[in-house]
């Protein structure tokens, strides 16, 4: 057999190979088949980490807001002018200070606005961890949110009827003690949500899930021994302030890319 020759045409326009010429066509280098870019696949990891980085921002903020004003609205125009026991006195304190108490409920108000937006934003920061978890987190802090605006109206009869205020200001606290549950339960799916993510640390999810206990454990004494004033929640739901702050400051690098490719290597193993 006749050795055959490699031969490559200079241009289109090259003499045609002869008979005992084989041509050998070379094919154009690219990236290797598995190597090749998801471009499609990269949008959409981007599109979901600015999603959540956005949506965490929103609701470490409303978390925070929602301290400052609470503290306010309760500790500052309610509860510091309400004397226990005393009616008459606490009578007297609101009408003084009518207008800090006004300030006030407007204060409350926007806190239970904010839940709303709250309960929004963290559904889409765990929606892709499990979107039924997330949203029923997200409807029991609505839920929430309904009993302490029904909570708040008492203090709204306050203003029409100050001889009753201190009667108007139980039935706040109690309304809003039992609504507590509810937010108790949300902070429950949360810490499961938060421990289950791997892009939420999970100490975050120890911290919430202690939350959560102390405010169930404050309502259920209170339910079950007459006069208890347990309090046990103002020392645990200091980890939800913690896990705001952190939305705050480090969820906006939150990524999707390393929780992805711990699962592709997981489900590789298998």
């Amino acid at each position: 057999m006749t050795s055959a020759t490699l031969s490559r045409p200079a241009d289109p326009t090259a003499a045609p190979l002869g008979a005992g010429t084989m041509r050998v066509a070379r094919p154009e280098l690219g990236p290797p088949p598995g190597d090749a870019p998801r471009g499609g696949e990269s949008n959409s990891l981007a599109e979901a980490d600015q999603s959540i980085r956005t949506a965490s921002t929103i609701a470490g903020v409303g978390l925070l807001a929602m301290s400052v004003l609470s503290a306010f609205g309760y500790l500052v125009a309610v509860k510091g002018l309400a004397v226990p026991g005393n009616g008459a006195r606490t009578a007297t304190n609101i009408s003084g200070h009518e207008g800090l108490f006004r300030f006030g409920i407007l204060s409350l108000y926007l806190v239970a606005a904010l839940d709303v937006v709250v309960a929004w934003a963290l559904y889409r920061v765990f929606r892709r961890v499990s979107d039924a978890m997330s949203a029923l987190a997200a409807w029991l802090r609505v839920a929430y949110a309904g009993v302490f605006m029904a909570a708040i109206g008492q203090l709204v009869g306050v203003l029409r009827l100050h001889a009753q205020a201190l009667r108007d200001i139980n039935a706040f606290t109690n309304i809003w003690d039992a609504g507590l549950v509810l937010f108790g339960l949300n902070l429950f799916v949360l810490a499961y949500l938060a421990y289950r993510s791997r892009y939420v640390p999970r100490l975050f999810g120890v911290l919430l899930a202690i939350a959560g206990l102390g405010y169930v454990f404050d309502t259920a004494l209170r339910v079950l021994v007459r006069g208890s004033s347990s309090d046990v929640s103002a020392m645990t739901g200091i980890g939800e302030f913690v896990f705001a702050l952190w939305l705050v400051i480090r969820g906006r690098r939150i990524t999707l890319s390393d929780s992805c490719s711990h699962d592709d290597s997981i489900g590789a193993a298998r």
